[in-house]
């Protein structure tokens, strides 16, 4: 019993990182949250991978629910309307996707909780996009490989799709007729993917970040065409909105900003104002890729806050550079400077 408070909270302040980010609330975004779930996990299982998603849960099903019905009498009390999703598997049989085999937990698991601040337009469009499978998605491979259903060789970077746990060709796919349109041109991709019939998704895994990226999409050629004129079309209006549209992100830019800096302030009081805003500038700059711009960066998710305030004291207030640079193995380099960060931290966790 005493473990029920602690999980109503986690569960709360999971919900509302949730909500802050995207209006909705689905279980399987708290239980990511509760770091319950890998965010990987749940990519494979949206995508067909076998099972059901609850078995990669570290807890037991009681836990579990219990957790699910803290989320339903949180979103009650924020007066969150209740809707039911449908998921769908990304494979061409677009299956429907379980969660558990507990039908209790299955039940529960499909009910999103959605903002009241949302248009009645705008919870239509919501709830059609929850009910959409994923995308199809074919790989760029990392390595030599072979096709598991004619044996062609793959060199590495070649498409291949992945079936019932099988790697396959384009061919054997049957998206060989279907031509690659990289990724850079948002308004072509959407046309194209739009005025095509059959659209694939490109994904390559970054060993770095440790997630899949997208590379592009693979579209039928006539489509793409048809794209392309539509594009050409209506170029001067697109980029007069482009321009329009950089003074908006520059200006939700330095509200982030604002906002990550006075966080940082409240969970390090010790951290000079100017520090804080430089971390934030650092970690919240668009297009970086790092810990800021990340969903629970954005979210202002105390522990991305926390790693972006580690990342700072890292570089800033340690020797790590200086020893990367001597040749020093970054993970022994970490190790040194633990005591350091840990130092730093409790001296700015101080007001």
């Amino acid at each position: 019993m005493s473990e029920q408070p602690k999980l109503r909270r986690r569960v709360a302040e999971a919900a509302e990182a949730v909500l802050r980010k995207q209006k909705f609330v689905a279980p399987v975004d708290v239980l990511v949250g509760l770091r319950w779930l890998p965010a990987a996990a749940v990519e494979d299982w949206r995508r067909g991978r076998p099972g059901a998603l609850a078995d990669r849960l570290p807890v037991d099903t009681a836990k579990a629910l219990a957790a699910l019905e803290h989320l339903s009498d949180w979103a009650r009390e924020r007066g969150l309307q209740a809707s039911e999703a449908t998921y769908l598997a990304g494979t061409r049989d677009r299956r429907p996707l379980v969660f558990a085999e507990n039908e209790a937990l299955q039940r529960i698991f499909r009910i999103h909780w959605v903002s009241t601040d949302l248009s009645d337009k705008q919870r239509e469009k919501l709830e059609a996009r929850q009910n959409q499978a994923p995308d199809l998605v074919v790989m760029m491979s990392l390595n030599d490989s072979a096709c598991d259903s004619c044996g062609i060789q793959l060199p590495a970077s070649e498409f291949h799709y992945e079936e019932e746990g099988r790697w396959l060709c384009l061919s054997c796919a049957d998206f060989d007729h279907l031509v690659f349109l990289p990724s850079g041109n948002a308004a072509l991709s959407r046309r194209a993917k739009k005025e095509s019939t059959l659209a694939v998704l490109v994904t390559r895994f970054n060993k770095r970040r440790k997630r899949f990226e997208r590379q592009g999409i693979l579209v039928e050629e006539a489509a793409l065409e048809r794209a392309e004129a539509q594009c050409l079309a209506d170029d001067d209006v697109r980029a007069r909105r482009r321009e329009r549209d950089a003074v908006r992100r520059a200006a939700q830019d330095v509200e982030f900003q604002a906002a990550m800096a006075a966080e940082i302030r409240r969970l390090f009081p010790g951290c000079a104002q100017e520090r804080a805003q430089a971390i934030a500038a650092h970690a919240g700059t668009r297009g970086s890729g790092r810990v800021g711009r990340s969903a629970a960066g954005r979210a202002l998710d105390e522990e991305a806050v926390r790693l972006a305030v580690i990342a700072s004291i890292r570089h800033e207030d340690t020797d790590y550079d200086a020893m990367l640079m001597a040749g020093v193995p970054r993970a022994e380099a970490r190790d040194r400077i633990r005591g350091d960060i840990d130092r730093v931290l409790a001296r700015w966790e101080t007001p």
